[in-house]
């Protein structure tokens, strides 16, 4: 049984839209509060949100009947809280069970000390957000914040375009550590399939994890020696080699294909994730062989930087003192208020790929979208031509030599003015970035896009609580003085 929020208030509970919050706080936590609570007392918003909330419950359960699961309402508030503290689970779950305004705002009162969040129910729950329903929630939010500046929804929108990498939760990757990391998950999830089901061949796994890792960390001795082209070298690689593919080898003639039939979900999905491991763990023997023994260089391409990251890149941006980054590169879209409009994952796309579809997107969300500005990695003689017909202004400065009717565009007052305003968009990552944004915690390629698309929503339900906090501020200062 699910609900929104509990619909009958308990002795001592403090109804969401009463709690007090500290105003003249700097921490994000209480602006994130305040914006929240600003969504939950605007009777039509809540309403709106409260609709968006319901698409997030699974279709196959029964929203009317068994145990009663956590609030919609609690999910909503904690999941935007974890990313915009940049916390992870325990701290949420302190923040949770102790933390007295934020309590209140989970609807809980003086004699409802008992109820208690567990981890993992955090964890489980606040995963059923979607991007699509965080994406219609930002909708609302930005909407929301620019009618509390003063924006008409006629008005025409600014906005700027960027994109940085966010890193993914990985080791730094060699083909030596990937290959360790593959003969590893091989025989850890191949001794928990076999235990108790009479599958010979694994009973001497810590004896072969041991071998593994001697010879794992003897191809390193080598190679911090640098003696990489040594026949010692060469030697200890085609052993630690041989000795994995003997196990993939074994995992793939257990288990692999219909040989090993089984009623059980969970081990059926174990089973999918040892012959996962198999592959990753004979194409990186393949590269090791290649490499190490023949000489060969493997192409960019070709290598992985993480087995349990698949979607991690290795990204390089040229920025002082980064050499490079281990992760994904996300675009966003950010109106001259602070807002950001749309985000986009970019798993397999560069800057001048996306331009054309993060505008058009944003235009549907945000049909006064006017402008937009970007830098020179943006750039390209067919998006110049398609973004000049979806906006109004397009500030896309051009690559290389300006012939006479370029330099004549881009030297007007204008499109000057708008370049410079450019340089905001730098703040916003960077508040992004401090918030949820500067590693993804969360795993998969699913759980990365949806990870983003919660720190979105909950920057920009942040900012509203800032712009509210400092109107309230105001508002106080001008009562004092006519005082």
């Amino acid at each position: 049984m699910r609900k929104i929020v509990r619909e009958q208030m308990q002795i001592g509970e403090i109804d969401i839209s009463a709690v007090r919050i500290e105003l003249d706080s700097r921490d994000e936590i209480p602006q994130l509060l305040r914006g929240l609570q600003h969504l939950y007392s605007n009777k039509t918003l809540r309403a709106r949100i409260f609709k968006e909330l319901w698409k997030i419950v699974p279709d196959d359960i029964d929203t009317k009947n068994g145990r009663s699961g956590m609030d919609l309402w609690s999910i909503l508030v904690l999941g935007t809280l974890r990313v915009s503290c940049n916390c992870d689970w325990d701290r949420l779950q302190e923040l949770a069970n102790n933390h007295i305004t934020l309590r209140q705002m989970l609807g809980h009162g003086i004699l409802d000390f008992g109820k208690r969040y567990p981890r993992q129910t955090l964890c489980d729950n606040v995963r059923w957000f979607t991007p699509t329903v965080l994406s219609n929630i930002n909708r609302i939010v930005v909407n929301e914040g620019h009618e509390q500046i003063g924006i008409l929804p006629d008005d025409p929108l600014h906005s700027r375009c960027d994109s940085f990498v966010v890193e993914t939760n990985v080791h730094f990757p060699t083909d030596i550590n990937l290959f360790w990391d593959a003969i590893r998950k091989v025989l850890e999830l191949g001794h928990q399939i076999a235990e108790g089901r009479s599958v010979p061949g694994w009973r001497q796994t810590r004896h072969n994890l041991r071998n593994a890792k001697k010879l794992f960390r003897r191809v390193q001795t080598l190679r911090d020696r640098k003696q990489r082209e040594t026949p010692e070298h060469r030697l200890a690689v085609r052993q630690y080699v041989e000795l994995g593919e003997c196990f993939f080898t074994r995992a793939r003639r257990c288990f692999g294909g219909s040989k090993f039939l089984t009623t059980s979900l969970l081990l059926q999905l174990k089973i999918e994730r040892l012959i996962e491991f198999v592959s990753y763990g004979e194409t990186l023997a393949g590269q090791l062989r290649r490499r190490c023994i023949e000489g060969e260089k493997i192409l960019h391409e070709e290598k992985m930087f993480s087995l349990f990251e698949p979607h991690t890149k290795w990204i390089v941006k040229g920025k002082a003192g980064i050499t490079q980054e281990l992760g994904v590169r996300v675009g966003i879209v950010e109106c001259d208020s602070g807002f950001i409009l749309l985000s986009r994952v970019m798993a397999k796309e560069t800057d001048d790929k996306v331009a054309v579809p993060m505008i058009t997107d944003t235009k549907k969300l945000f049909p006064q979208l006017s402008s937009c500005s970007f830098d020179k990695g943006f750039h390209s003689p067919d998006n110049q031509e398609k973004l000049a017909v979806v906006l109004e202004k397009v500030i896309l400065p051009r690559k290389g030599k300006l012939d006479g009717k370029e330099a004549k565009i881009e030297s007007e007052e204008e499109f000057r003015r708008l370049r410079r305003k450019h340089a905001a968009v730098e703040s916003g990552l960077n508040a992004l970035e401090n918030h949820g944004l500067d590693r993804c915690s969360d795993h998969g390629i699913d759980g990365f896009t949806r990870y983003v698309a919660l720190a979105v929503v909950a920057r920009n339900i942040q900012l509203l609580g800032r712009k509210l906090q400092d109107k309230l501020l105001e508002e106080e200062e001008r009562m004092r003085v006519a005082a």
